[in-house]
């Protein structure tokens, strides 16, 4: 029960986020580090990305492989946050302040975590790796 909740919770998240890089790509194109080749295109391809992983996350045949695509993804998106918070860039309902800055970057590796338990790909800290896809 706690782990479809979870699932349910960060699926909505990353389709919000999905939805917002596809209807916004501009103000995403912001905090897109300057060595990301084709920037629009990637801005846009992230959201189409998003919002298929979230729809396979809470499909359970594809759940697993969803959760570990999510894990991955937060990492590779982490220098783009990373360039926000250094360059202190303005977004729409988002700070440029350090209050928002520090506990999102603090944030990502539990959103990979997150994504991880979720999807039934580990079980830590509660216990062993499951089995169970």
């Amino acid at each position: 029960m706690v782990r479809a909740a979870m699932r349910w919770a960060i699926a909505l998240f990353y389709t919000a986020a999905g939805l917002a890089h596809l209807l916004a790509p501009d103000k995403l194109l912001s905090i897109t580090p300057s060595w990301v080749p084709y920037p629009l295109q990637v801005v846009l391809l992230a959201g189409v990305f998003e919002i298929a992983v979230s729809l396979a996350l809470v499909t359970k045949p594809l759940r697993w492989g969803a959760g570990v695509a999510m894990a991955v993804y937060a990492l590779c998106v982490w220098p783009a946050n990373f360039k926000h918070a250094m360059d202190a860039i303005d977004l729409p309902y988002v700070s440029s302040s350090w209050l928002y800055h520090g506990p999102r970057l603090a944030f990502q590796p539990v959103i990979m975590w997150w994504s991880l338990y979720a999807a039934r790909v580990i079980d830590w800290p509660f216990g062993n790796k499951s089995t169970t896809r």
